[in-house]
């Protein structure tokens, strides 16, 4: 009796399954969703059970027994299975590394399925009898003991916060005796924890509430359109307590880790269930256990960053996308997947009901919402007694700028602080200045691997390349000319904080970026300080555009609205109404009325005046309109092929035999455009080309891609690049 073929999916850039014998007594025939562990390669890799085939293309005596199981029972449901199935098929990515995709870090190198317990650190009654203050000679000791003292219990997260590596001054408190640990589960229920009412609904958010939960037990997807400040938080919230009343679980994905503490803290209070959390500011054992704990049940609500949407769930009654119109939701790199789309398909896969929210939602939602693929749900009002704020736009032409920052708006700022409100300026440029110049030759200091600048850090005294990481002191002369003479070229977040710590001396500020919320818990606490009042002056990049709700802030500045008005990108425009209104959104979400004032070179540009006179959704239908008469999407369907090389003639070399092999079997229905040089060419040392495939029909696309990505390996050219398919890119560089 011939043996049955393992087709295991191993982590490789190899667009196939591998074949296995399975593995020798006394190890049983693994199941779908178990992992297995293989000879690979010259050494041995983990992969994943997918399917049994009766026969192999691999001769007989090349077939090699699987080594081991590693599960005794499948980590990943048939349902998820089946997902990643059509994850692979749709965007022509590597079956191993889609399947490793939904697995913790430790799960893909085989470690054992299971999670220890959180440690948290307390005073003992020795260390509560100790005064603080009476350790001079000690004065980290101090501070770790008074925070105790204050907080009860810290974990792991809290101490990081708190003061710069805290292992070695909690081991001195251990061994002092004054501190002791304990261990919880590591997703433990909350104790003590008494359930918040839910506040009462207008009639909007009534309907809309109504009819997500109508919708329980079958697939339908919505699209909440809400104004910022509309409660699509407080929709979300009573849209999913029947779903828990029922015991169903509830997935929640958001574009970026910054959005999490939030929110968060906003569905701690509503629900007393654990939450599991889920993306990549975690430790590898915090996010395993939440993924093991979402898996068996015991976790009814699963929030995280777009890697979450593969979390395997028992019993699944509900998928939310937050803010779904966010670029960041499409992964980038490796596998270029859509957790906005996938989502979907998840939904439609599983039968329930799956909302995707927005305030400016995607013009591919609001294509389908009319087409009537999507239910669409209106809050046009914001909630409560909050009003829409007013926004106008200030022509900085011919007006001196300090630090970026025109007199009009500074004038503003001075008043809106004197009534007690609080200030948001709002410059999507992180560093100190986007570049360093010789004020004697004029050259501008570059990235030595990258067609761009290099963005001065004067805090660090360093540049640094945003492209690429590469980063250098800033030199003493210039290294052409040998001038001492270099300056900072333009304004960055952190030069905007410099001058207005000048101009409002005594005025809290708080800056929010990348590097100011680098490490683990900076987020959160500058966010209490916006909270607490003690910061009423809030600088910060997009991280602070995107469902954080500041009752407080009553001005929002816009410093640069130019930056996306000209860009070749076609998506440009749609991007920047997006982000401005977005932040405007900001402004006046309390009682307080707000204003959002919008420093512009470009007053009469017809986006900026359409979002200022009337709405996004003006703006999107005549975008929609443009889309239509050009074919871009959503009225079309792309493909990007990206190749890279040191070799500077490899990447067009391997994409002009691309382009032939594609044109061997393509129809007139798909249309080949390039290849040509990246719009960035140059990044990280290596150079950069593409090729784009268009097409207005999807099924002839992907029939294309079918048969080209197989030949695609198959060529010698591309033995010299790094190339990558991007199935429905939304970044064409």
């Amino acid at each position: 009796m011939t043996s049955p073929i393992l087709r295991i999916a191993v982590p490789s850039p190899l667009h196939r399954l591998f074949d296995y014998l399975p593995p020798q007594a006394p190890h049983p025939q693994p199941q779908p969703g178990q992992r297995v562990r293989v000879p690979f390669a010259k050494g041995e890799g983990v992969g994943m059970r997918v399917e049994v085939a009766d026969g192999s293309a691999v001769p007989a005596e090349r077939l090699r027994p699987a080594a081991a199981i590693l599960d005794a029972e499948p980590l990943l449901p048939q349902e998820l299975m089946r997902l990643l199935a059509w994850s692979c098929n749709y965007y022509h990515h590597p079956p191993g590394e889609v399947y490793a995709t939904a697995l913790p870090l430790a799960l893909r190198s085989g470690g054992a399925a299971s999670s220890r317990g959180v440690v948290r650190w307390r005073l003992t009654a020795a260390g509560s009898a100790i005064d603080p203050t009476s350790l001079v000679r000690a004065p980290k000791q101090g501070r770790l003991l008074a925070l105790f003292a204050a907080r009860g219990e810290l974990d792991t997260a809290a101490l990081a916060a708190a003061i710069e590596q805290p292992q070695p001054v909690l081991k001195r408190l251990l061994d002092r005796g004054w501190v002791e640990s304990r261990e919880q589960p590591c997703l433990a229920p909350p104790e003590g924890h008494r359930a918040e009412p839910p506040p009462e609904l207008n009639s909007d958010q009534r309907a809309a509430v109504t009819a997500i939960t109508a919708a329980a037990g079958r697939f339908q997807p919505f699209l909440l359109d809400g104004v910022t400040g509309s409660g699509k938080t407080e929709v979300y919230l009573q849209a999913i307590a029947p779903v828990l009343a029922a015991g169903r679980q509830i997935l929640l994905l958001v574009p970026e880790i910054g959005l999490t503490p939030q929110l968060v803290e906003r569905f701690r209070q509503r629900f007393a269930v654990p939450l599991a959390l889920l993306h990549s500011g975690l430790a590898d054992g915090e996010r395993q256990c939440a993924w093991l704990m979402a898996r068996n049940g015991h976790a009814p609500i699963v929030i995280g960053t777009r890697s979450a949407l593969f979390t395997p769930l028992k019993n699944p009654g509900l998928i939310i996308v937050d803010e779904e119109h966010d670029p960041s939701l499409k992964q980038q790199e490796g596998f270029r997947y859509s957790a906005r789309d996938v989502a979907v398909v998840r939904a439609h896969q599983l039968g329930i009901p799956v909302v995707l929210g927005s305030a400016t939602p995607s013009l591919e939602s609001l294509h389908n919402a009319q087409a009537g693929r999507y239910l669409r749900l209106r809050l046009p009002e914001r909630a409560g007694t909050a009003l829409h704020p007013r926004m106008h736009l200030l022509d900085v032409r011919q007006q001196p700028l300090q630090e970026g920052l025109a007199e009009p708006l500074a004038l503003l700022m001075h008043r809106h602080l004197a009534q007690g409100g609080q200030v948001l300026l709002f410059l999507n440029r992180r560093g100190y200045s986007p570049a360093l110049i010789c004020h004697d030759c004029g050259q501008v200091a570059d990235c030595p691997r990258c067609d761009a600048r290099l963005t001065y850090h004067a805090a660090q005294r360093r540049l640094r390349c945003h492209h690429c990481g590469t980063e250098r002191p800033v030199p003493k002369q210039c290294p052409h000319c040998g001038s001492a003479d270099l300056r900072p070229l333009g304004q960055g977040t952190e030069r905007i904080e410099e001058g207005l710590k000048v101009r409002f001396p005594g005025v809290g500020l708080v800056r929010i970026d990348r590097d100011t919320t680098s490490r683990k818990g900076a987020m959160t606490a500058l966010l209490q300080e916006v909270h607490g009042g003690e910061a009423r002056i809030l600088i910060g990049t997009q991280m602070v555009a995107k469902g954080h709700h500041f009752p407080e802030v009553t001005l929002v500045g816009i410093l640069d609205a130019d930056q996306g008005l000209f860009s070749a990108d076609f998506r440009a425009s749609e991007r920047m109404a997006q982000l401005i209104l977005q932040v405007a959104g900001r402004a006046g979400r309390a009682e307080r009325p707000g204003e959002v004032v919008i420093q512009t070179h470009a007053p009469d540009h017809p986006l900026l005046r359409t979002l200022v006179a009337a709405d996004y959704h003006a703006f999107a239908q005549a975008a929609l309109l443009e889309r239509e008469q050009a074919q871009f999407p959503p009225f079309s369907h792309l493909a990007l092929l990206r190749a890279e090389a040191v070799d500077p003639t490899a990447p067009l070399t391997f994409l002009e035999a691309a382009r032939r092999l594609a044109a061997g079997s393509a129809d007139s229905a798909v249309q080949l455009l390039g290849p040509v040089p990246a719009p960035m060419e140059r990044r990280a040392g290596r150079t950069r080309a593409q090729l784009l495939l268009q097409s207005n029909s999807r099924t002839a696309l992907h029939r294309l891609l079918d048969q080209w990505v197989v030949g695609l390996e198959g060529l010698k050219e591309g033995r010299k690049v790094r190339w990558s398919l991007d199935v429905d890119p939304v970044e064409l560089y």
